[in-house]
């Protein structure tokens, strides 16, 4: 008989470990003393990995764990490291002041993205390097401070090349199945929270059943990815100064206004 136990398979545990490990391998390959921007740093959790580099960080601080206590909460959130209190879209230092750029499941709490990008594009040094991740699909979290999901390849695709980056890796995290997976670790204190009760313990077993489905088909999975997973690992490099009419031309597509 199946017995009940919560770590009895692994599917959809991996995506923050899956990111840290990402991370720590390409801050390790930038080179010692380069300076990089940690933006919308929070607690600042990557700073070990980045001893070997100058490291500045930045968020806009409001955030204080309690939020609006809608959503998910962390109830406590301490920002008082951080070196540069600012707005994401108006860093004040100037123009190519970085090596590198550090951008980590943020761009979701951010109201106009593709605005930070460029501001991004405008701190970096030409061939510095910006590193983003941020997940594809996101439950309300931090909020009010929560704005966007959806940040497919296609996202990266679309906008970087217009504002001078040149993407050279786009790595997806996990897959259709791990994101299940995931989600389904989140039904029972979704359920203490939101319906006043947990599964039965016959429905623990039925979740747990799921689990072994999808652990089993994401081990044969074949792309699935392309349809949903944890999020991207964005690698680019900054190879050109965007001119201006190309980053009028890009606000003009954003707007719906072609002419």
């Amino acid at each position: 008989m199946l017995s009940l136990d919560s770590g009895a398979y692994r599917v959809g545990t991996g995506n923050e470990a899956a990111r840290r490990e990402w991370l720590q391998g390409v801050l390790s390959e930038l080179p010692p003393g380069a300076r990089i921007l940690d933006a919308g740093a929070g607690e600042r959790q990557f700073k070990p990995l980045c001893d070997h580099l100058r490291y500045v960080s930045q968020d806009i601080a409001q955030y204080t764990g309690k939020g609006n206590a809608l959503g998910l909460q962390t109830g406590t959130w301490d920002t008082s490291g951080i070196d540069i209190i600012s707005d994401i879209t108006a860093v004040p230092e100037p123009d190519a002041s970085f090596d590198a750029i550090l951008c980590s499941e943020v761009l979701e709490h951010l109201s106009d993205p593709v605005r930070a990008l460029r501001e991004m594009g405008r701190l970096l040094k030409l061939g510095g390097t910006l590193l983003i991740t941020a997940p594809f699909c996101s439950l309300t979290h931090f909020a009010p401070y929560h704005y966007a999901t959806g940040f497919n390849r296609y996202f990266y695709l679309h906008h970087l090349p217009p504002l001078g980056f040149e993407i050279s890796d786009l790595i997806e995290n996990g897959n259709f199945f791990e994101f299940l997976g995931q989600e389904m670790r989140r039904i029972a204190p979704m359920a203490e929270r939101y319906c006043s009760g947990g599964p039965s313990r016959l429905e623990q077993y039925a979740i747990q059943i799921v689990l072994g489905m999808l652990e089993r088909m994401s081990g044969k999975d074949r792309g699935s990815c392309e349809a949903l997973c944890f999020g991207f690992h964005v690698r680019a490099v900054k190879t050109s100064r965007a001119p201006t009419a190309i980053v009028e031309m890009h606000d003009r597509r954003l707007s719906g206004d072609a002419s």
